[in-house]
């Protein structure tokens, strides 16, 4: 037991710091076609006698480094990337599992989690891979964060765009190996996506984001692997019910959040002598009226004044 909360603390630490990433690239089912991609790994171990995570790593990391390669020459979409893993992945490593007398069967503890078949020695390899990733996700998160946002800005930038890239699919692939044992091949994506979204819900900044989602990600790890001890349940299952539960009940806190920061934002506007509402009825804008882009609208220029339509309104700028 002592050993399951020690992976499972680690696991929940590590899914949502690069399931942050993640989800800002828009690729929240990446960790589910990585951990089709680890099955490929876990069969081939079992055919060839060997130990199933260190195998699964390599040919997960492999393979995510594979589909990304593929995804910034343009032969190949991310969506398409990720059906290859999805398919390619999982009947490879069924059908492996069975050429080396295992059968599917075999799979389900790595498919689903399997807390309490940790050993000593996987429970140092998490521990170092935890670190590692952590210290990477955090100590690079300017960095990874401009990649993810907006990959051509990041590159005028200077920033090597491709390399980071690179290193956000690896530390993914890393991740979702690493939590096989925990909640499992099949269940780590909703580890790496569902913390990530209570954090966005509760932080405005991608900084606390990033650390408040890991700190549900731990505190529903450890829930969960406890919980699961009690009520006799699945580990895995257990785990992300309770990250599920968790980003269910903030949802009321998040709606009042969200109606505090628009009342403070109208109040700041209100006060902004540079923002006065115009008391001009609506009007239509002709030809004559020169428009100038502001920001993320137009603002209308005639008769001394500039003016952006705003509801049934006019905003004077």
């Amino acid at each position: 037991m002592q050993r399951a909360i020690i992976a499972a603390f680690l696991s929940g630490l590590m899914s949502p710091a690069i399931g942050t990433y993640i989800v800002q690239r828009r690729l929240s089912l990446l960790g589910d076609g990585l951990g089709h991609v680890a099955v490929a790994g876990v069969g081939l171990s079992f055919l060839t006698g060997t130990a199933p995570l260190p195998l699964a790593i390599i040919v997960c990391v492999a393979g995510a480094v594979v589909v990304e390669l593929l995804r910034q020459q343009g032969r190949a979409t991310g969506d398409v990337g990720l059906a290859v893993l999805f398919y390619g992945g999982l009947a490879s490593g069924v059908m492996m599992a069975g050429l080396g007398g295992q059968g599917a069967g075999a799979l389900s503890q790595f498919l689903f989690g399997s807390l309490t078949s940790i050993s000593d020695s996987d429970v140092r390899t998490v521990t170092v891979l935890a670190v590692v990733v952590l210290l990477l996700c955090v100590g690079l998160w300017p960095r990874l964060f401009a990649v993810c946002a907006d990959e051509d800005f990041a590159q005028i930038l200077g920033l090597r765009v491709r390399w980071l890239n690179l290193l956000v699919v690896v530390l993914a692939a890393i991740t979702v190996t690493m939590s096989m044992r925990t909640v499992g091949l099949l269940l780590v994506s909703a580890m790496m996506v569902i913390p990530v979204a209570t954090a966005q819900n509760l932080f405005v900044s991608f900084r606390n984001s990033l650390l408040g989602a890991m700190a549900i990600g731990a505190i529903v790890a450890f829930s969960g692997t406890v919980g699961s001890y009690y009520w006799d349940t699945a580990s895995g299952a257990t785990i992300v019910v309770c990250a599920i539960v968790v980003f269910l009940a903030t949802w009321p806190l998040t709606s009042m959040i969200h109606r505090h920061q628009a009342a403070s934002a109208r109040d700041e506007w209100l006060d902004d002598p540079d923002h006065v509402v115009c008391e001009e009825p609506p009007h239509t804008h002709s030809l004559d009226h020169v428009a100038v882009q502001h920001g993320d609208h137009v603002d209308y220029l005639h008769d001394g004044h500039r003016h952006a339509p705003h509801g049934d309104h006019f905003d004077e700028h």
